[in-house]
């Protein structure tokens, strides 16, 4: 890779290279090794290779190849970079897989003025199949399971967390952007699932049917706390506020927007901390969080460890209101571009119906998961981007030091600025419900072709 960084070579008709013996030896390929510097074997012999990978050819009479054509694929190399003996080449990305022509599907032909020669030894495939996120990371049994990411073509068989294998009723997608399948049941532990398709096998972050570091359901596992209660203000608490799930599944979750401030006209255009939902704090056993590492190591990066919610939201959600996630109980629950957003406060904001500068209404069918990197908030963002150390330890400490250690969600009506959206708040009157806060592990990980590479 970063020798084929240097550039190709512009062809000179005059020099060695196009000379009339080096355009008329035979060419012959023995063997393909892959280039990988990072890796403990950087030049293995192989007989496949993926899309995206630097090759080695290796064999004779390769000085003066002009042309390299791989499925078909006219695909630059670096002539600067060719022996008699040698010749790499990276597998250009956009090279046809299971679209290339029977006569040239997993072919090198390299080509002189006076000679060439076909490679038939070479598996070419897709990249390696990749995870990006669960659509419902705690389904129940019976409910659909969208899987994300790329290269999952032909996915056939998953095995879930505790060994509980699936391989009826999976659907992909002939672009390998998904599969899913229904959730089976007798799942009890939670972790990654691991598919295996056409571009080989893919994990899933270890988040999947995750529980064990909850924080609040709603249904009796965690603490929610709560003060000062009053009809008409935004505190929420378990007794005039909880919901039941409107699927009438999961027992009791959030409504984000309380069903009294609904009924009162909604949250009107403009007006922070219209909700706000906390956990009980300082003297609850389960909001000191060193219980989690038992799960995920203190010293985890913060990009490797999320909270996660479920949400749903059953009316298309656009154009105003954002939620509030305060790490601790020192803000005001007045949203982005306010004071709560500073760069080093331990805040992060979520707003479903921007994606990529661009306002997408937003609504579920069911529960969704939503997963925020502890690296999205803001404290933590900013030391990464001033390539501090930033641990999961770090984010238990904070809370602990804290003189109010209570986590929180809240939701805001004010006018705000995000993914280059410049938003003006209106009348918010709708339903958005919330359950299952939790910690969970969101490591992303690529399956190695080679055993010994795995850690």
């Amino acid at each position: 890779m970063a020798l084929l960084a240097m550039g190709f070579t512009a062809c000179n008709d005059e020099d060695a290279y196009f000379e009339e013996d080096a355009q008329n030896s035979p060419i012959v390929v023995n063997k393909v090794y892959l280039q990988d510097v990072e890796s403990s074997v950087p030049d293995r012999e192989v007989t496949f290779a993926r899309l995206g990978q630097v090759i080695r050819l290796s064999g004779s009479g390769l000085y003066g190849v002009r042309k390299v054509y791989i499925n078909g694929y006219d695909t630059y190399f670096n002539r600067a970079l060719v022996s008699d003996q040698s010749l790499l080449v990276q597998l250009n990305k956009e090279t046809p897989v299971a679209e290339a022509e029977e006569e040239v599907r997993n072919t090198i032909r390299l080509v002189k003025d006076g000679s060439e020669f076909v490679y038939k030894d070479l598996v070419v495939r897709a990249a390696s199949p990749q995870i990006s996120h669960i659509s419902n990371t705690l389904p129940l049994e019976g409910e659909k399971v969208i899987v994300y990411g790329a290269n999952l073509q032909e996915t056939l068989k998953l095995i879930l967390p505790g060994g509980v294998e699936v391989s009826a009723g999976i659907e992909s997608d002939e672009d390998g952007e998904w599969y899913s399948f229904t959730m089976p049941g007798g799942v009890s532990q939670g972790g990654s699932i691991t598919s295996e398709g056409a571009n080989g096998t893919a994990v899933t972050p270890a988040y999947f049917n995750e529980k064990s570091c909850m924080i609040l359901d709603f249904d009796g596992t965690g603490v929610q706390g709560f003060w000062s209660w009053d009809a008409g203000k935004s505190m929420c608490d378990d007794e005039h506020d909880v919901a039941d799930d409107p699927l009438g599944k999961r027992g009791k979750c959030t409504l984000l927007v309380p069903q009294r401030m609904l009924d009162a006209g909604g949250a009107v255009s403009g007006k922070p901390r219209v909700s706000e939902w906390w956990t009980a704090g300082n003297d609850e056993p389960t909001d000191d969080w060193n219980r989690m590492t038992g799960l995920i190591p203190a010293e985890t990066p913060v990009n490797e460890v999320a909270f996660q919610f479920d949400i749903y939201v059953p009316q298309p959600w656009s154009g105003t209101g954002h939620i509030q996630i305060s790490l601790m109980n020192n803000f005001n629950i007045s949203g982005i571009g306010s004071d709560d957003d500073g760069t080093n406060n331990a805040v992060a904001f979520c707003v479903p119906w921007i994606k990529e500068g661009v306002v997408v209404p937003f609504y579920t069918e069911g529960w969704q998961t939503v997963t925020i990197p502890f690296s999205q908030f803001n404290k933590y963002a900013t030391l990464l981007e001033n390539e501090e150390e930033a641990t999961f330890q770090m984010v238990i400490d904070d809370r602990n030091g804290a003189s109010y250690r209570n986590f929180g969600m809240g939701f805001v009506n004010t006018d705000f600025t995000f993914g280059g959206v410049t938003v003006e708040s209106t009348l918010f009157n709708q339903k958005i419900y919330v359950d299952n806060w939790r910690v969970v592990p969101c490591k992303k990980t690529i399956v190695s072709d080679f055993p010994d590479e795995e850690e």
